[in-house]
């Protein structure tokens, strides 16, 4: 009889035990308060509404906040069971956004379920490509990070693999593919996109958040400029600059205070574009190499909308040579042609670049 009570004991101690390490939420008891009836992330157009639907599960909840990217959109006092609404998904603009329903219980505990809204393009972008005009050399051991032209002066700065301090920054003999005059940064610093405001040569830095400022004239360093996250691609439209860090996101930013003055987030019709890296900016739109690809973005700076994919793909094979990827983008005003390079490639294109007739 001891044997079978003690068996018991054990078998029932186990069931205790197996129950209590349940996790919440595998039953309706321990379910949030309240949810959204759809499991998976959405995804929408620009300006277009979304159908949000959740249900409230549980009879003591005070009130439930639907948080989209951070602001309380809808409230509902006292909920009851099915509850639909619809989002203007595109309010924020483009990118992906977080979305919380917040629920707020009659003894002032919270609980949320979450998800993600993307918000795309609402245009379909054109594909544009490439017509070589001119072949340059480029020296292979410039592993160029940033190419912008002042006039007919070509300039470009580098970055450092090897963190073996051969950062540069300078003038290019467009002729030869070699520095003119330069500039150099120690080991601490890879050297990242450049841009020409004014009488300013601006450099930023990879992950040191510093945008070093310099005379455009002397090279000579007059100011630095500290910012937080990567420092990516850099370009200007005569009067802010424009700052990629290597995500979806583009910082229209101050070059007085490199204070943020807007974001905007890059999409095109099908899906977000991250790894924007070098930019230029030309007739009031981005020009933006996206990383480990042969496309260059065509954005609109408002809105982030991709006007347009330029099809590099032909430079690789006739540029690259064992080196590394494209980058590199700049315009020369003066005979509107565009002129396109790698990392560590042995050669710099002038290109025109060829729209699809109307």
């Amino acid at each position: 009889m001891k044997k079978h009570i003690i068996i018991g004991l054990i078998v029932l101690v186990g069931v205790a035990f197996i129950i209590g390490s349940w996790p919440k939420g595998s039953g309706d008891d321990y379910g949030l308060p309240a949810e959204f009836t759809f499991k998976e992330n959405l995804a929408t157009e620009w300006n277009n509404a979304v159908d949000i639907a959740f249900e409230v599960k549980k009879d003591d909840v005070a009130k439930v906040e639907l948080i989209y990217n951070d602001s309380i959109f809808k409230t509902w006092t006292s909920p009851k069971g099915k509850i639909n609404f619809r989002l203007n998904a595109g309010y924020y603009g483009l990118g992906t956004r977080n979305l919380h329903l917040v629920s707020t219980m009659n003894d002032g505990s919270t609980d949320s379920d979450n998800r993600l809204v993307k918000i795309l393009s609402d245009i379909k972008q054109e594909i544009w490509s490439i017509s070589i005009s001119k072949t340059y050399p480029h020296n292979t051991n410039h592993f160029t990070q940033g190419l912008e032209f002042d006039g007919n002066t070509l300039y470009q700065g580098t970055g450092d693999p090897n963190h073996s301090g051969s950062t540069l920054l300078g003038t290019i003999d467009i002729n030869s593919g070699e520095y003119a005059k330069k500039i150099g940064l120690d080991a601490n610093y890879f050297g990242e996109g450049i841009t020409i405001l004014w009488d300013k040569i601006y450099q930023l830095t990879y992950t040191t958040g510093k945008c070093f400022i310099y005379d455009k004239n002397t090279l000579k360093l007059i100011d630095e400029k500290s910012y937080k996250g990567e420092g990516w691609g850099l370009c200007n439209d005569g009067e802010f600059l424009y700052m990629a860090n290597g995500s979806d996101a583009i910082t229209k930013r101050d070059p007085k205070t490199f204070e943020i003055v807007s974001t905007i987030h890059v999409a095109s019709k099908e899906t977000s574009m991250g790894n924007i890296n070098e930019l230029e900016f030309v007739d009031g739109m981005i020009y933006a190499n996206v990383w480990q690809t042969n496309a260059i973005l065509v954005i609109h700076p408002e809105n982030g909308k991709v006007k347009a994919i330029i099809n590099a793909t032909e430079l690789e094979a006739k540029g690259q040579s064992g080196g590394d990827v494209l980058n590199g983008i700049a315009y020369n005003k003066t005979n509107g042609k565009f002129y396109l390079t790698g990392k560590y490639w042995s050669k710099l294109f002038e290109v025109s670049v060829v729209k699809p007739a109307i």
